[in-house]
């Protein structure tokens, strides 16, 4: 018999959970952050879900969150016009970036030293932390809001999804397009893996795979729901998605079977990201929560622990 899946509830938050990002592993472990429409993103030790420090300072709804790999900066994009970039292990507020409307997204370089932003305004901007008065590059070029920009192929080259149904491949130095996916539904959510450049990309029932130097499909999904965001298991084993119909659905990568599906959440699941260990995935949702998932139930790992069915009746027997 198969065993339950028991996921761990991170609460406190006070609205939809609309984005998480995991840091890289650290000394001290790896860390989340979530991003919220309460406009209080949220730190937690990524193991455990514990709660570390809440950063302060948004006048509006947080839609996108991120860590560098080292988890000592934050940055935040909010409807209050502005990106923040946060020192992660004090929560001090260390950068206000203003922009022109809702920022949707914000990326670190691999070393940190920048920070890309995209929003509402249709453009992509490239902070230098170093000179934080000094204008940012300004990449023009999609129709409608940026939903998210990520850096990839060593960071010279951007990923950017947007509401006109495009993800579109920039050449950083350039300012130029390299190439275009055009897709018939609005892309929801956007994923890229350095390890074997694939980009995971979802939009209306598919979760599609493709080469993030050609831009070239690999393999394609159909779940059976909408789905929002899709994360692929570090190892490539598997993936993970989740949607509308407040499921998380599990897939082995090489055949495309889906292996298994569950409910956890009360409404519809905004995001799924694997840990950078594969030991877990956090899900974000519609009803205020994060919650975290094992890859393989059963195994004792974080707060999570191991008791096989013979040793659960001998604690029983002996405890009465």
């Amino acid at each position: 018999m198969a065993m339950r899946q028991t996921p761990l509830t991170c609460s406190g938050h006070t609205r939809p959970v609309v984005d998480l990002a995991f840091s890289g592993i650290t000394p001290y472990g790896y860390f989340l952050i979530s991003a919220c429409k309460d406009g209080k993103p949220m730190l937690r030790q990524g193991d455990t879900g514990d709660w570390i420090g809440t950063f302060l300072g948004h006048k509006g709804a947080v839609w996108g969150a991120t860590l560098n790999k080292e988890a000592t900066k934050a940055a935040t994009a909010a409807a209050d016009f502005t990106a923040k970039v946060w020192d992660a292990v004090t929560g001090d507020e260390v950068l206000t970036l203003a922009h022109k409307h809702i920022v949707k997204s914000v990326n670190f370089t691999e070393d940190s030293t920048c920070l890309l932003t995209g929003g509402n305004d249709k453009v992509l901007r490239i902070y230098d932390l170093g000179k934080p008065e000094a204008e940012p590059l300004e990449i023009a070029g999609h129709t409608s809001a940026i939903k998210k920009a990520l850096w990839c192929n060593n960071d010279q080259q951007i990923l950017s999804a947007a509401d006109d149904r495009t993800v579109r491949l920039w050449d950083k130095n350039t300012k130029e397009a390299v190439k275009t996916l055009a897709f018939d539904a609005s892309v929801s959510s956007m994923e890229y893996i350095p390890d074997g450049e694939i980009l995971v990309i979802t939009y209306g029932r598919t979760i599609a795979f493709y080469n993030a130097n050609s831009l070239d499909l690999i393999k394609a999904v159909d779940a059976p729901a909408s789905i929002h965001s899709a994360s692929l298991h570090p190892e490539k084993d598997f993936f993970v998605a989740g949607g509308d119909d407040f499921k998380l659905y599990k897939y082995d990568y090489t055949t495309k079977e889906e292996m298994e599906s569950y409910k956890g959440h009360f409404g519809p699941i905004h995001c799924v990201r694997f840990s950078p260990d594969g030991e877990l995935y956090a899900s974000g949702s519609e009803d205020g929560t994060l919650r975290l998932w094992q890859t393989a139930v059963g195994k004792t790992y974080g707060l999570w622990k191991c008791v096989l069915p013979a040793l659960k009746a001998w604690w029983f027997n002996i405890s009465k």
